[in-house]
């Protein structure tokens, strides 16, 4: 089985376009590519109930779950906007990630 290709990385900027969590920014923690999910930092909170065991005390924790890839946009380094992203050959040779929407580089995370 191929791995799908992922536009978003680890360390993006990422709004959330759809969902409970609409119009929330983070930044990416983690990516999931064979089941299309990111981990955001702040964004998809769940209650996990743990219970208590030597190393830690139980009750009731919140931490970020996955999100679906398609619920999230890359936000554009100069409108703060979402954005699609798309590929450029820069004059060196190297494969670069832009912005759709002002055509801007995108840093690596």
């Amino acid at each position: 089985m191929t791995r799908p290709k992922m536009k978003i990385r680890k360390g993006d900027r990422v709004i959330v376009i759809s969902g409970r969590d609409k119009g929330k920014i983070g930044e990416v923690i983690g990516v999931f590519a064979r089941e299309n999910r990111a981990l955001v930092q702040g964004v998809h909170i769940v209650k996990r109930h743990q219970r208590p065991s030597q190393t830690g005390p139980g009750g009731i924790q919140e931490r970020e779950s996955r999100i679906h890839i398609s619920n999230i946009a890359l936000m554009d380094p100069s409108t703060k906007k979402a954005t699609k992203v798309g590929f450029k050959i820069m004059e060196d040779g190297a494969k670069a990630r832009i912005a759709r929407k002002s055509g801007e580089a995108i840093p690596n995370g």
